[in-house]
């Protein structure tokens, strides 16, 4: 059954239960019937699974009837779906889900799963029910996922913040944030090393701005943790916290991300410095594996590049645009694809291909100049520490041909 029509059957039998008094639940529970809670699950071993999921759980303390909100869904069969995840435009849904099924699905899995318990009033709590049933029609499910600031968890801050009347943000916006957006993405990712590398290298400026705990809270493992700190009235003049009891119903049996992201300056550092001695010692001994491995070389830095400028003109991931490390990586690397067999048979670039290197050559100038300048947030030292050998190496087999010529 298609996605919407499921969720429209949801939202009708939700609805339904209004209607019957025999059968009263959430739907029609008085405010001070209504239990909430945030519901928490753990990274998991798929990649799209890596930063976690939450859920609000609704319960009717009545009735006994639980249900799991989420926002977190999204639909493979829908039309053009590669095509609008490739342009930034996923279209994901909210989801309801009975609390048992939902919660015993993640602890299957070996994901941990904790219930914090929330201080809403009634009259809170109700508001945040009557939300969560209008989004969960099938006019209102759809939205438009953005990784860092509208994915399935800000979703769930930004109901919990609107039935409270703002008090989650107006805390959490005060508060710093731990890391950044890159940082947390290199650490969830770590487990799977080359998407890691993939999505560091296709960050902008956007992934490195300092961050509140408000903003940090995308993922659920910190707004689980943020949520800790924020203090809310007891109705009798004084506050009391917002979490009111924390509880780990499945403990976690996967293994966890580390707690801070890895330094890849080392590693990508001697990954340039390798490459860039296997270039000088080709060149002078095995022309034919010189040329092999320039090739290698400018077509990874043209691809990379080409895929680095589209994500910036053609599509709405913001998170890519401006990328400096268009400065180490460009399509102008191709041009440069000829000259490498060229240099093999010692016959001399052209002038189109030297005009390029040194093109290329003040690229990287800017790159570690940009880097050095204050202000400039791009923390990309770890891709100029790869590049910076290789193409000074490149560089100089390039030259070298031109005098022995």
């Amino acid at each position: 059954m298609p996605k919407a029509g499921r969720l429209f059957l949801i939202a009708l039998a939700l609805l339904c239960c209004a209607i019957l008094p025999a059968h009263a639940g959430i739907t029609d529970a008085p405010g001070e019937k209504l239990e909430i809670s945030l519901i928490t699950y753990g990274p998991g071993d798929i990649y799209w699974e890596r930063f976690g999921h939450d859920a609000i759980e609704l319960r009717d303390s009545a009735s006994g009837e639980e249900v799991d909100f989420n926002y977190g869904v999204f639909n493979f069969d829908e039309k053009n779906f590669f095509f609008n995840f490739a342009r930034g435009q996923m279209h994901y849904l909210i989801d309801a889900e009975p609390t048992t099924d939902e919660q015993n699905f993640y602890a299957q899995a070996g994901r941990s799963v904790t219930q914090q318990r929330l201080a809403l009033t009634p009259q809170q709590a109700a508001a945040l029910r009557d939300f969560l049933l209008w989004n969960l029609r099938p006019e209102n499910a759809t939205y438009n996922y953005d990784y860092y600031i509208d994915n399935c968890t800000t979703r769930v801050r930004d109901a919990l913040d609107r039935a409270l009347g703002g008090v989650i943000k107006a805390r959490l916006s005060k508060l710093p944030g731990g890391m950044t957006y890159r940082q947390q993405t290199v650490r969830l990712m770590s487990a799977q090393p080359w998407l890691m590398l993939i999505l560091d290298l296709g960050l902008g400026p956007y992934a490195d701005q300092p961050l509140n705990a408000w903003q940090e809270s995308f993922l659920p493992e910190e707004l689980q943790k943020n949520l800790r700190n924020v203090a809310v009235p007891d109705g009798h003049g004084a506050t009391q916290p917002l979490v009111q009891n924390e509880t780990l119903l499945s403990p976690n049996r996967l293994d966890a991300p580390p707690a801070t992201p890895p330094d890849l300056r080392l590693p990508l550092g001697i990954a340039g410095l390798v490459f860039a001695a296997l270039i000088v010692v080709t060149w002078r001994y095995a022309r034919l594996a010189y040329a092999l491995l320039s090739t290698l070389f400018l077509l990874a830095a043209g691809l990379v590049g080409l895929v680095m400028l589209m994500l910036w003109t053609l599509t709405t991931h913001h998170s890519a645009w401006a990328n400096a490390n268009l400065l180490l990586f460009n399509p102008l690397a191709f041009v440069l694809l000829r000259a490498s067999w060229q240099a093999r048979n010692n016959i001399g670039v052209s002038r189109l291909a030297t005009s390029v290197l040194l093109i290329q050559l003040i690229g990287l100038l800017l790159a570690v100049g940009l880097h050095l300048l204050p202000g400039v947030v791009q923390q990309n030292q770890p891709w100029i520490l790869f590049a910076l050998p290789c193409w000074l190496a490149l560089a100089w087999s390039l030259r070298q041909t031109v005098r022995n010529r």
